[in-house]
Order: C-alpha cells, then sequence, then structure tokens
C-alpha cells in the first residue's frame, strides 16, 4: 500500500490555506535503472479533494509530475470540525485516501 497522504490545513478568518502531499514514485516509463532497463510507468492518473463527502477538486495528472507531488490551494468557507479527504488513483489501478478533521 501506499504511504499516507499528508494533508495540511490552517484557517484563517474566511480563508484556509490547504498543503497537499501525495507520496508517490511518478514514473514517466521512459526513465532506464542501472542495468539498463526501462523502468514502468507509474504515476497518478486522477485525485480528488472533499469536503465533508463532497467534491472540491478533481483533477488528472500525467507523466510530467513529478515524484511526491505537492499541491497548495486556498479555499473558503471551510470551519473547524470539517473533514477533508484526497484520493488518488494511479495507472496500476492502486489507490489511496486519507482524511483529517481540521481543528
Amino acid at each position: 500500500m501506499a504511504d499516507q497522504i499528508k494533508i495540511r490545513a490552517q484557517i484563517n478568518g474566511d480563508l484556509t490555506d490547504i498543503r497537499v502531499l501525495m507520496q508517490h514514485p511518478m514514473e514517466t516509463g521512459q526513465r532506464r535503472d542501472e542495468r539498463g532497463q526501462s523502468v514502468p510507468a507509474h504515476f497518478i492518473q486522477t485525485f480528488s479533494v472533499l469536503l465533508n463527502g463532497k467534491p472540491m477538486i478533481n483533477g488528472q495528472l500525467n507523466t510530467s509530475v513529478s515524484k511526491n507531488p505537492l499541491f497548495s490551494f486556498r479555499a473558503k468557507g471551510i470551519k473547524s470540525g470539517d473533514k477533508l479527504a484526497v484520493t488518488w488513483t494511479d495507472n496500476r489501478g492502486e489507490q489511496r485516501q486519507d482524511e483529517i478533521t481540521l481543528n
């Protein structure tokens, strides 16, 4: 199973700063290992950010995104006690979901 998604959120009045670190190798399929063998493509294809179970962001990634992608954004209307969840699915069908409750 993939490493935990790190979700950080800081509420500042009406705005909340959110940072999401999705730990994933994000291989392009174009790199070669030390023996000259192609390293198979392995990357996050889709991700979602949910607030209290409702979609806030739905995104698609590809091979051009670096290892362990970090996303940062701001949102309005989030309050203490809300649940923020992040999910992703990669090109091998692997999935990960993690959730935090905001303080």
